[in-house]
């Protein structure tokens, strides 16, 4: 009997230290509603629910929450990842009225996958410690698990365990986030985008110095990646980032950020030169802790002609900010580098959770976004 209340002491005060350090977030319910009147979006737009119950969270916590990730639109069926359900789910719209009338597990037994990517009669999957492949020969939306192979070992630790791949020119574009916050990693694929041929083979540091790029995307011959930065600096700095990837560039991490700022915190060292004159500066700074992850420019034809073409992404929101952030899609004019809301109000007046925007995707002429958190993906379209 002591030990058991000796033990329970023990839980309240991790509990209460959790909850009363300093520029944390605090852990609240979730609020999980149908009616979805409290999102704000410009006139003309309106939203809906695309499809529900694909692993919804009871608290808003740090990192990936228990729901649907990232998407991918093919052949009138939207995939998603439900990474802590270790399964993509496979959403049929074959009527082409914009409504899922068939849901069937693609493939399941994963260890924790984020994306999928369809090339050539392959869907290729990011897990956390390796990429598979897999046919679909028939068609059903079920992957065929005898055509299932890994093609590419990945860090299999902890630290940030999201995997995201893209295929661009023929080539597998890899993700791979920091083992920690701020550090220098022994593994030189962590805090990188790696690249590699199709089967996996020759894989290589295609840029290093990307703490966290959830996402990235191509669009106009150009690579475009979200950057979460490091924690720990204050409510504002450094900014999150909006980052355009060339191949051999080193984007600052862990002794830069943002326009090439010295982060003289961790790196103590004295230099005769500033050291972050060799690496490469954000394209855009975005406000700090907002959590930067889908992308996705916008290819419909529908939507009015100030957003055709403009970049939106999804920020998951602030845990470690005195007042939070985020919790939100935004708009992004890459030419102008003006940044301007777009969707608002998961994150309510007295800072209530109501959603987690993750993934986003052009879905006919509409746009889809996943919530990791409410585990709904949202419809948002015109008119």
């Amino acid at each position: 009997m002591k030990k058991s209340f000796i033990i329970l002491l023990i839980l309240i005060g991790i509990i209460l230290i959790v909850i009363n350090t300093a520029n944390k977030f605090t852990i609240k319910p979730v609020v999980n509603e149908d009616n979805l009147n409290f999102i704000n979006l410009p006139e003309g737009f309106k939203i809906e629910t695309f499809y529900d119950n694909l692993g919804n969270s009871k608290f808003s916590l740090p990192g990936p929450n228990n729901g649907v990730r990232m998407m991918l639109f093919n052949k009138d069926t939207v995939f998603a990842s439900v990474m802590k359900g270790g399964y993509i789910t496979a959403l049929e719209d074959k009527n082409k009225d914009s409504k899922v009338e068939n849901a069937k597990i693609f493939i399941s037994n994963l260890n924790n996958p984020h994306n999928i990517e369809y090339y050539n009669e392959y869907y290729y999957i990011a897990e956390q410690d390796k990429i598979i492949r897999v046919k679909d020969e028939n068609k059903d939306n079920i992957a065929d698990l005898e055509t299932k192979e890994k093609i590419v070992d990945l860090p299999a630790s902890g630290g940030h365990f999201t995997r995201t791949l893209k295929i661009i020119n023929d080539k597998l574009f890899i993700s791979i986030g920091s083992s920690c916050n701020v550090c220098n990693e022994e593994d030189e694929r962590r805090a990188s985008i790696q690249v590699c041929e199709l089967n996996g083979e020759n894989c290589r540091t295609y840029a290093s110095g990307l703490r966290n790029s959830v996402d990235f995307v191509y669009y106009n011959d150009k690579i475009y990646a979200a950057e979460n930065s490091r924690d720990n600096l204050g409510n504002d700095i450094p900014p999150d980032e909006i980052n355009i990837i060339e191949e051999n560039n080193n984007y600052g991490w862990p002794i830069c950020y943002g326009k090439n700022i010295h982060d003289t915190q961790f790196d103590t060292r004295a230099y005769i030169r500033n050291p972050c004159l060799d690496t490469y500066e954000s394209f855009i700074g975005l406000q700090a802790h907002s959590a930067p992850l889908g992308l996705a420019f916008y290819q419909g034809n529908k939507f009015p002609e100030q957003y055709q073409g403009k970049l939106f992404v999804a920020y998951h929101g602030s845990w470690n900010r005195d007042t939070p952030t985020g919790y939100k899609v935004v708009m992004i004019d890459v030419n102008t580098k003006e940044v301007k809301d777009f969707t608002t109000g998961w994150l309510d007046e007295n800072y209530n959770v109501r959603g987690r925007p993750v993934g986003i995707i052009n879905f006919r002429d509409s746009l889809l976004i996943s919530d990791d958190n409410t585990g709904k993906i949202y419809r948002i379209y015109y008119g």
